[in-house]
C-alpha cells in the first residue's frame, strides 16, 4: 500500500518521488507526486499511459517533453497535461534539479509500478534504456498493462510475445525461490 508522504529514490536517473496524495485517499479518482529530477542524459523509455491522464507541473528547473513527437520545454509555473494514449517521455537537460508535481487521473495501479520499478533500479535490474531483463518486463507490462506501456514494438505485439514469456518468466522465479 501506497502512503502519503512515502518516498522512493531511483539510484539509476537520481529520481526522488514523494506521494503527496495516493490513490486510496481520493478513492482511485487520482494520484499526486511530488518529484525531483536532477540534470541527467537518462531518458525514460517513450512509453503511454493508455487510461490515465497524467499532468506535471514545473515548480523549478526546465523539463524536456516529447509528447506525440514534438519536444515541449515546461519551466517554473508551466503545466503540460498529456491525454490517455499519446506517447510521451521527459528528460531533465540541467543545468539544475527539477522540482514538479506529477497527477495521474483516474489512479488506477501507477503508484505500484512506480514502487516496483524504483525497486528494480536499486537492484540493478534496469539496462541502459532504463528496461529490465524481457522475462521481468514481460511480467511487468502484462501486471501494470492499464497503467503504463513502453511504445515499441506496438502493444499487441507485445502483449503476445509476454503472454508466450508469462509461464517460464513465472517458472524461473519459483525455480530461484526455491533454493
Amino acid at each position: 500500500m501506497t502512503t502519503a508522504h512515502q518516498t522512493i529514490f531511483n539510484p539509476r536517473n537520481g529520481q526522488k518521488m514523494i506521494f503527496r496524495t495516493t490513490a486510496q485517499e481520493t478513492n482511485g479518482a487520482y494520484l499526486e507526486i511530488e518529484t525531483f529530477n536532477p540534470p541527467s542524459d537518462e531518458k525514460e523509455p517513450e512509453h503511454v499511459h493508455p487510461r490515465q491522464e497524467s499532468s506535471v507541473e514545473v515548480l523549478s528547473g526546465i523539463l524536456h517533453f516529447s509528447i506525440g513527437g514534438r519536444n515541449h520545454l515546461v519551466g517554473p509555473g508551466e503545466k503540460v497535461t498529456i491525454p490517455p494514449g499519446v506517447p510521451h517521455f521527459f528528460w531533465n537537460e540541467g543545468p539544475q534539479e527539477v522540482h514538479s508535481i506529477q497527477r495521474f487521473r483516474p489512479a488506477l495501479t501507477i503508484d505500484h509500478f512506480f514502487k516496483t520499478y524504483f525497486a528494480l533500479a536499486h537492484a540493478q535490474k534496469l539496462n541502459s534504456q532504463g528496461l529490465p531483463p524481457l522475462l521481468i518486463l514481460s511480467r511487468l507490462a502484462l501486471r501494470y498493462q492499464n497503467d503504463i506501456r513502453i511504445t515499441k514494438p506496438p502493444w499487441p505485439i507485445q502483449k503476445f510475445l509476454f503472454l508466450l514469456m508469462a509461464p517460464v518468466s513465472k517458472l524461473l522465479i519459483r525455480s530461484k525461490r526455491i533454493k
